[in-house]
């Protein structure tokens, strides 16, 4: 395993890497959560509570409606997010349903 890259025995151990790297994105691939989901992910996986998304997201009224999809994330609220808790903003600015207003 200590192989140098561009040595013989390197590149023996690239191909079965490659091969299980490609198995594993073909048989198992990791989607990308979108914002909302991920922002629960990381309020429960860091111990960040709502009351502490609301400087970042706004009023204690507009973390409920974020959080539950009935408004979406502002760039302002990413903006925060990524500065203040650091949750990555990469996630946060991508496109997502909200809830059925029906």
């Amino acid at each position: 395993m200590d192989a140098a890259p561009g040595s013989p025995e390197g590149d023996r151990l690239e191909l079965p890497s490659i091969l299980a790297e490609d198995y594993e994105k073909k048989f198992f691939p990791v989607e990308t959560p979108d914002p909302v989901e991920a922002i629960l992910h990381e309020i429960e996986s860091r111990d960040i509570s709502k009351k502490d998304l609301v400087k970042y997201i706004g009023s204690r009224a507009r973390v409920p409606e974020v959080l539950n999809r009935k408004r979406p994330l502002s760039l302002k609220m990413i903006r925060k997010l990524n500065v203040g808790p650091g949750i990555s903003a990469d996630i946060r600015v991508r496109e997502y349903s909200l809830a059925n207003n029906s």
